[in-house]
Order: C-alpha cells, then sequence, then structure tokens
C-alpha cells in the first residue's frame, strides 16, 4: 500500500476519531520504506496540537532500591542484583536542589521518583511540605511518582500542589504478569483512577521491548487514549544487567519510531515524550522521534545515563523546533 493512507489516517484522527486496533498493527507492521511518510503523518498531528516545540523534563531518582516488587526490568526490583545506589529518601534540600537543576538546564516540569509499592505517610508528608516551595522557588510543574496510591493520598498530594502523578501501565493487560506478580494491571489502573478523581493530571506510559507482541503495544496506546493521560513517556527497554530482562533485546530505531508515530495518532492531545532508552536505541536517529513527540528527559534517567543537555540542545535547535519556556 502506498504512504498515503498514513495521511488518510492523521486526517482521521485529527476529525477526531480514535484510532483502531487494526490500524496500530498496520502502523508497527508498516515497512521500513514507509517510515518516512509515517513520520510526516504523526508529525502532522503533533504540529497541530503542539507546533514545533518541545518540552523538557527532569528528573531524580529521590529514592533508590529497597524496593518490595518484583518487576522484572527495574534495577530496583526486590529480584534485581543490579549495582546501583540504594538510599531512602532523600534529604528535602536535596530534593530542592534538584529542582534547580531542572530550571538551569531549561525543564519545566521537575519528576521525582520514590521507589516502593506504595509512599508511607512520613514521605507523603515530606513532599506535602516540599512542594510548595519548589513551586515558589522555581515555576516548575511537579509531577512524583509514588507508586501505588489511594484516592487519600492522591488527593492530599493534589492539596500541597503536585500537578500529576507519573504512574505507568507498561505494557498490555494480557502481558503483564510476565512482567510483574507482585501487583496487577488492575492495581495501577485504579491508582490512575484515584489520580483522576482526585483532580490531578496523569503521566502514564509504557515500556517497549520486553518480549511483548505487537499487539501489546497497541492495547497500551489505545487504553492510555482511552484514560486520555495528559502526558505518555514511552520507555524503551534497557537491558540492565542484574536484571531477569538483561537479555531481553528486539528493538531497532525504525521500529522504535514507529512505536512513537503509533502512540502520537492513538493520544493526539498529549504531551508525547520519548524517555528511557532514547539514546541507545533510536541513536543517530534520535532527531526523527521528534516528528512524533514533543517531549523528552534532560539529563539522566532513574539508575541509567542520559546524554549531556547540550547535545539536545543543539539536536532541537538543528530541527529547527524551540523549547517550551513556560510552565
Amino acid at each position: 500500500m502506498i504512504n498515503t493512507r498514513w495521511h488518510d489516517l492523521a486526517d482521521r484522527v485529527l476529525d477526531g476519531r480514535r484510532l483502531s486496533t487494526d490500524e496500530g498493527m498496520a502502523v508497527l507492521g508498516a515497512g521500513d520504506e514507509e517510515l518516512l511518510g509515517l513520520l510526516d503523518a504523526a508529525y502532522r498531528v503533533r504540529r497541530r496540537f503542539f507546533g514545533n516545540q518541545v518540552r523538557l523534563n527532569f528528573l531524580m531518582n529521590a529514592k533508590s532500591g529497597q524496593c518490595s516488587e518484583d518487576c522484572g526490568y527495574c534495577s530496583q526490583s526486590s529480584i534485581s542484583n543490579a549495582d546501583i545506589p540504594k538510599y531512602n529518601l532523600l534529604d528535602p534540600e536535596k530534593i530542592l536542589d534538584g529542582a534547580r537543576v531542572a530550571a538551569q538546564r531549561k525543564a519545566k516540569t521537575y519528576c521525582t521518583v520514590i521507589s516502593g509499592r506504595r509512599p508511607s505517610r512520613k514521605e507523603l508528608d515530606t513532599f506535602a511540605r516540599i512542594v510548595p516551595r519548589i513551586k515558589a522557588s522555581y515555576n516548575l510543574k511537579v509531577c512524583l511518582s509514588p507508586g501505588l496510591l489511594t484516592y487519600e493520598q492522591a488527593a492530599q498530594l493534589k492539596s500541597c500542589g503536585v500537578d500529576r502523578i507519573n504512574h505507568n501501565l507498561n505494557t498490555s493487560r494480557r502481558f503483564y504478569p510476565n512482567v510483574c506478580t507482585t501487583h496487577s494491571y488492575q492495581d495501577r489502573l485504579d491508582t490512575l483512577r484515584a489520580i483522576r478523581r482526585a483532580g490531578m493530571e496523569i503521566c502514564s506510559g509504557g515500556i517497549v521491548g520486553m518480549g511483548e507482541d505487537d499487539s501489546d503495544v497497541v492495547e497500551l496506546a489505545l487504553e492510555l487514549g482511552t484514560l486520555a493521560a495528559e502526558t505518555v513517556p514511552v520507555n524503551f527497554l534497557l537491558p540492565i544487567p542484574g536484571t531477569p530482562l538483561a537479555c531481553t533485546s528486539r528493538l531497532n530505531p525504525r521500529y522504535c519510531l514507529k512505536v512513537l508515530a503509533l502512540f502520537r495518532l492513538a493520544n493526539p492531545h498529549c504531551e508525547l515524550r520519548i524517555a528511557a532508552g532514547r539514546e541507545e536505541h533510536l541513536g543517530c536517529l534520535q532527531p526523527l522521534g521528534l516528528y512524533p513527540a514533543n517531549g523528552i528527559f534532560v539529563g539522566d534517567y532513574l539508575t541509567t545515563k542520559g546524554q549531556p543537555p547540550e547535545e539536545d540542545y543543539r539536536m532541537i535547535e538543528a530541527l529547527g523546533f524551540e523549547i517550551v519556556t513556560e510552565s
């Protein structure tokens, strides 16, 4: 089939029609010779809602390791033997200093992550005290990734000024038991619904490359569309030594670009963020990823390194795009 089918698909998405499962499978199954046409179609959707702007995000691992969950991809899980730093929740002043670095690196969203199944009362109280200081000092959006939440916990975070909660679905319902057994896919959905009920934005995405089928990737993209997640981070598995998925890898840059096009067409209004694995799996094709996506992390990830911020700035400038300057 010729590339015009992708522009017809973009037209339907721009007219407000949701992507179907068959259309999603067609995107991932597109031949490499169709890739530029597919990216052009995804870019039309991105440009409609976000122009040529790129939102930068900064991530801090505020509590590392010592997690009771058995997520197979994670270096911080209970079954990981990865050689990583392990520490309890950072001192509030260190968390505040992370916000300073975020602002310095031109990020407009400060993302903090705490390892563990769910946050303790002490951890929630710490963020209740520090979030107002972050917002007053640096005018950043605050996104917290605390694990599973009840409605009451979500409401507490909302009341102190947290803008959005990150809680990734990670994969499809079908494939989820292959990734984690200490909590369920439904547990994650329940947390996302609690976040929405509390009046916060949802940041939820997934990890591609864990051994799932294309149908699982499509199901995830469509589920996030149903949830109307405001931010969708797409991670490409970094097979970290010491984790059960250390030897799992089937990704190539062209497939990763098709994944990003899929998530854009399935979630036209979201901030689509290229997250962990961007540097390793897209490599020299990273700039093409910003035709469907409109956000990236600037700096490091949780326990893995990103590229220097200056390289991101140069990439964005070379594309003729511009960094978002307003929170």
